[in-house]
């Protein structure tokens, strides 16, 4: 299985439909909550290009960007090739 991480927040709608689609796809991930860490923060808005904005998704270290990038991809066929190393 592919390394997925997204960071996240506790509130957030998108975030907690993102982690659903990974979880429908049997993807294991790690959930960086940014709430609190503003390290953390930081080092996603870095990876991220900038974007402050959760979830910020990777996969194998790539940057799929938000929810709606994540589903995207997925409707276009190319996030299971991705989850498969």
């Amino acid at each position: 299985m592919a390394t997925v991480e997204i960071y996240t927040t506790p509130i957030c709608p998108y975030c907690l439909s993102a982690k659903s689609l990974l979880g429908r796809k049997g993807a294991a991930f790690t959930e960086i909550d940014v709430s609190r860490d503003d390290v953390q923060r930081k080092l996603m808005i870095n990876r991220a290009g900038g974007r402050m904005t959760v979830p910020q998704i990777f996969i194998n270290g790539e940057h799929i960007g938000g929810c709606d990038d994540l589903y995207a991809l997925d409707r276009a066929g190319n996030l299971d090739p991705k989850l498969v190393v």
